[in-house]
């Protein structure tokens, strides 16, 4: 039971309004009695109510009257009319205008409590099911991607660009852990659809042999354990966005029919011969060089061009890591929120730690390894010691990590020998915050070599 809820009772007969007060009243509700739609409006305006009980038919503005002002300015707000034997057909028009339920008089008392009962739960579930996506669109913002590098601020800018184009497809490139999904939703969240109307397919976790009923459905019988029809993620993505993450591995016996979806918008069940027609973006993820895939023979070039409609590649953390203390106060502000306590924050020399290491994991890894910083820190400030990551030694240029790992894109043109030199030395210098001679010595070789 909602006890305390706040219930609003109008009708001009004032011995009604005196028996429902108490009745509700007895049952731990807050009462309001109304003789009026004028002054029920009024009241409204004044104070927040959580229900609202009308006669149907009043001398100056009845009930249907009343139910349409309310719902013009308090759309969300639970409207029961009650009304005689005789009214039925009206009260079944009113509730074509709106109304969430009614009751005929004489009024069955135990009839009256269970409806206020539903209707004041079903409100309750849908405002925390409002917050909730509030939270999600919040979460998932452009807003809330912090960066001030120039590289993730051409990645924004495209991003915001195709956003508005609702059909076209969008294929996000970069590593594990750079954060493709929470791009893929700010995308999403930009285009004005329904948080709840995007559905993502990991196409490496699913088994071969799962990954098209998990996409497409199947009907009854259609394979061993099939003992009902299922609709699958297409179906549930409908007027939205089908993300689809890792791509690059879905299995070659598949990617005819994803095809086909691109450029028909049409798919069948799996053991069905009918044809489904379908309308929502498709937004596909890959750390995977997808030209390179189809060098090999294990992606379609024909998919490949109909995927790379709108290329945008989402830069590794460790070429902006200017970015790094701003997701560490990010991150940081997060952990306090939803552990609920008071956590440390991040020292100098814990910061200047995380600035040299090179991040394999990406933002991924940096927010794993923040909180288990916060776990495991007693102080007041996380220390290089909470830090799952190698100490820096005397020497600046010195390695973080144990291995060198290097990833550099190009396009047929710019490739050459004197480009990926003049990457590696571009690397080095940003390692080394642009001391020419501890890049040098990094690179083993000539300070010579930078000018």
């Amino acid at each position: 039971m909602n006890h305390g809820a706040r219930i609003l009772v109008v009708d001009d007969k004032q011995s009604f309004l005196f028996m429902i007060k108490g009745y509700l009243e007895d049952a731990g509700y807050q009462v309001t009695g109304m003789d009026g739609g004028a002054e029920a409006l009024a009241e409204l305006e004044r104070v927040p109510f959580d229900l609202v009980l009308s006669d149907m038919v009043m001398p100056e503005m009845d009930g249907v009257t009343l139910l349409r002002r309310i719902r013009s300015r308090f759309p969300q707000l639970p409207f029961v009319l009650i009304t005689a034997h005789g009214s039925v057909d009206g009260a079944v028009a009113a509730m074509k205008e709106g109304a969430d339920d009614y009751l005929l008089k004489p009024l069955n008392w135990e009839e009256l409590l269970l409806v206020v009962k539903r209707l004041l739960a079903h409100s309750q579930l849908r405002d925390s099911y409002d917050r909730m996506l509030d939270s999600e669109r919040e979460k998932f913002s452009f807003q809330n991607i912090i960066s001030i590098s120039p590289l993730m601020g051409s990645t924004l800018a495209a991003a915001r660009q195709v956003a508005a184009s609702h059909r076209t497809t969008v294929a996000l490139y970069g590593e594990s852990g750079v954060g493709k999904e929470v791009l893929a939703r700010a995308i999403h969240n930009a285009s004005g659809q329904n948080m709840t109307s995007f559905v993502a397919v990991n196409c490496a976790a699913i088994p071969e042999t799962l990954l098209e009923s998990e996409l497409f459905g199947h009907v009854k019988g259609a394979f061993t354990g099939a003992d009902r029809e299922r609709d699958g993620k297409c179906s549930r993505a409908r007027g939205g966005t089908l993300f689809l993450d890792e791509i690059g591995d879905m299995p070659l016996s598949l990617q005819p029919k994803l095809l086909r979806l691109l450029e028909e918008r049409l798919y069948e069940k799996v053991g069905s011969d009918r044809q489904v027609a379908t309308d929502f973006r498709i937004i596909v993820a890959t750390h995977r060089d997808l030209d390179a895939c189809c060098d090999q023979g294990s992606f379609r070039r024909d998919l490949y061009h109909r995927l790379n409609i709108f290329p945008i590649t989402i830069p590794p953390l460790r070429r902006r890591r200017e970015d790094i203390p701003q997701l560490c106060r990010q991150f940081l502000e997060y952990f306090r929120q939803h552990q609920g306590k008071q956590l440390p924050g991040l020292s100098q020399s814990a910061l200047e730690l995380m600035m040299t290491h090179d991040w394999p994991g990406n933002v991924r890894e940096l927010r794993n390894l923040l909180e288990y910083a916060t776990i495991v820190t007693t102080g007041d400030l996380i220390q290089p010691e909470h830090l799952r990551l190698p100490q820096r030694g005397a020497g600046h240029e010195e390695l973080a990590t144990d291995r060198i790992s290097l990833s550099f894109d190009f396009t047929p043109e710019e490739f050459s020998l004197d480009a990926v030199n003049h990457r590696v030395m571009e690397w080095a210098l940003d390692r080394c915050d642009d001391n020419k001679s501890s890049a040098a010595r990094l690179l083993k070789s000539s300070r010579k070599l930078f000018y």
